[in-house]
């Protein structure tokens, strides 16, 4: 590996997985032929599919579920915490013990646009395309194009037969 990345032992990289410097890759788990940019972090128990492409600066936080062919553009933040805070009632800073993980899938062959914050405990619908900027705040239903603060449907993507599976 790379001098210039961060990459622990417990990663699990797939085949002919590309990746750039300047990462920071622990405990998560990356598909075959994935392309992964600079500065971009993925956190343990984070799985990227196979053929994805994850551009520079993206923020994949624990609880992050990328499903194939999925392109996540630059800049992108996920989220996994509803009411995340420094410390503990008792003052303290607050331990994995004091906080809930809370999912986020995007599923198969879904485009996320760059500098979108996605926030937890949503889904991203197959095929669906986030526009660039969007806060994403509820599920995103499949073959859709939404964008917006908050994300909204702007119209459908109609699937010719050539690309409709079953």
């Amino acid at each position: 590996m790379n001098s210039l990345n961060a990459i622990s032992d417990d990663v699990k990289l797939g085949v002919d997985v590309r990746l750039s410097k300047f990462i920071n890759l622990y405990g998560c788990e990356i598909g075959d032929e994935s392309k992964i940019g600079a500065f971009v972090e993925i956190q343990k128990n984070a799985r990227v599919g196979k053929r994805c492409k994850i551009s520079s600066h993206t923020f994949i936080c624990e609880g992050v579920v990328i499903e194939d062919n999925v392109f996540i553009g630059h800049g992108v933040t996920f989220t996994n915490d509803i009411f995340p805070r420094a410390t503990a009632s008792d003052g303290n800073l607050q331990t994995e013990a004091d906080w809930k993980v809370e999912p986020t899938t995007v599923r198969k062959g879904a485009s996320i646009g760059s500098g979108t914050t996605l926030l937890c405990n949503i889904s991203i619908g197959e095929n669906a395309i986030v526009g660039a900027g969007s806060v994403v705040t509820k599920n995103v239903p499949p073959n859709s194009v939404v964008a917006g603060n908050p994300a909204r449907v702007l119209r459908y993507i109609q699937q010719s037969p050539e690309t409709h599976h079953e």
